[in-house]
């Protein structure tokens, strides 16, 4: 690539990557997997980055969805190793019943399944419409609906103050 291209691209990287950073976390569900969704996508928009018209960040987004998704087929990926006890979370301080709900919901969240995650995110972090979730994601907006529910019913189950928490944000609206 030209000077010019390498500086285009380093110049949206230092402008979006903390953005990009953070809907790849709400994707992968940790700091070490969320860089290495992002390292994989910004390596692959870098390979097309002459090609890409217009705003980058979309494609680049796209890329992320797309990557976490199918990165469920790939079973290496996805190793589990059991252990007798789970290890304490660092910097982890009782500071109120907020942060307790928080917490159970982001490991709630990480039992979802990658296409369920995605739609939470896009749908919810992102703001997307039904129809857009559909477009980046390549479904229908079907689809999309039948799997936010069936990802918020989950979450529900698993973190039933999350539903009194939903009650009480859409009563104080």
């Amino acid at each position: 690539m030209t000077e010019v291209t390498d500086g285009e691209f380093t110049a949206f990287v230092t402008e979006r990557g903390d953005a990009l950073l953070r809907v790849a976390y709400a994707l992968a569900g940790s700091q070490h997997a969320a860089e290495d969704l992002l390292q994989n996508a910004l390596a692959k928009a870098y390979a097309r980055w002459p090609r890409i018209r217009g705003d980058a960040e979309p494609y680049v987004r796209r890329i992320l969805y797309h990557d976490q998704v199918s990165g469920w087929r790939r079973l290496a990926r996805r190793r589990e190793v059991p252990v007798a006890e789970l290890p304490e979370r660092a910097g982890r301080r009782d500071s109120g019943h907020d942060t307790d709900l928080r917490l159970l919901l982001g490991d709630a969240l990480r039992t979802l399944p990658p296409r369920q995650r995605a739609v939470l995110t896009l749908r919810y972090l992102e703001d997307m419409s039904l129809e857009q979730t559909a477009e980046v994601l390549g479904c229908r907006a079907g689809t999309v609906a039948s799997q936010a529910s069936r990802a918020l019913a989950r979450l529900r189950e698993l973190v039933p103050a999350f539903d009194d928490l939903a009650t009480r944000r859409e009563v104080n609206r």
